[in-house]
């Protein structure tokens, strides 16, 4: 959750009724069922960097620890929530005592692998994990009541595309609960020039690039109601917009 430009989907990071079947387990090295191109592009990096990344630490714990108690406050165990690109599964492990069900999900099958590795030394009765990709409908229509997406959009091919999947997946007044690097509000040698080169080289993934009134303007155009806007960072410049809204009744 803590490295800038290539973090993955999240460290930050179900009921009878959740649609669940779909997302099956998967081989190592596969993708998300009907992934095309895109999505096996993403796969194929993030597995190969995914046990380094489950081995580096997280730089600002202090920051880290504040937003699982804000998360913390909005869930409750009568609730299914789903999270969309859940990395290694640290904070879905976190959380999921505070769901009555989740279901944590990430485009890459190494990263998931590793996921089931902690659940199994850490059982959690409400937690499970697929492999699924954040870009392609594969959530159901309305089956959550909160959808957690950390560290995930601004590593999505479309973000009003990603965004639209989010909120179809929510029931009417459920919440989307993200929080993302704005990319755009760092030193323009970063996005410009460190990024694409570290991209070409294959050390860095496909990133968007905004800023957080760029993002809240996207999620507006979703017809989300907006909760809170936040940034919960305490070493240094932060610029992790932590965005709450809630999908109209």
């Amino acid at each position: 959750m803590d490295s800038i430009a290539v973090s993955p989907p999240s460290r930050i990071p179900s009921s009878p009724h959740m649609p669940s079947p779909t997302l099956a387990p998967r081989s190592a090295g596969s993708s998300p069922p009907g992934a095309g191109a895109s999505a096996a592009r993403k796969a194929r990096f993030w597995d190969r960097i995914a046990r380094k990344y489950a081995a580096d630490p997280i730089a600002d714990m202090a920051g880290y620890e504040a937003t699982l108690a804000r998360v913390q406050g909005l869930l409750s165990v009568e609730q299914d929530v789903l999270e969309i690109g859940c990395g290694t599964g640290t904070t879905a492990l976190r959380l999921a005592p505070f769901t009555r069900r989740l279901l944590a999900t990430d485009v890459s099958t190494g990263m998931i692998d590793i996921a089931r590795e902690k659940l199994a030394i850490r059982p959690v009765p409400q937690l499970s994990f697929a492999v699924a990709d954040a870009d392609a409908p594969e959530f159901g229509q309305g089956a959550y009541d909160a959808v957690l997406a950390f560290n995930l959009l601004h590593l999505v091919d479309d973000l009003d595309q990603a965004l639209s999947f989010a909120v179809q997946a929510l029931r009417p007044g459920g919440l989307l609960v993200s929080k993302t690097p704005c990319i755009a509000e760092m030193n323009p040698l970063v996005p410009y020039l460190a990024l694409p080169l570290m991209k070409a080289i294959g050390k860095a993934p496909q990133v968007l690039c905004f800023k957080e009134a760029q993002l809240l303007v996207a999620i507006a155009r979703q017809g989300m109601e907006i909760v809170s806007v936040e940034r919960h960072g305490t070493r240094g410049k932060d610029i992790r917009a932590f965005i709450v809204v809630r999908k109209p009744r």
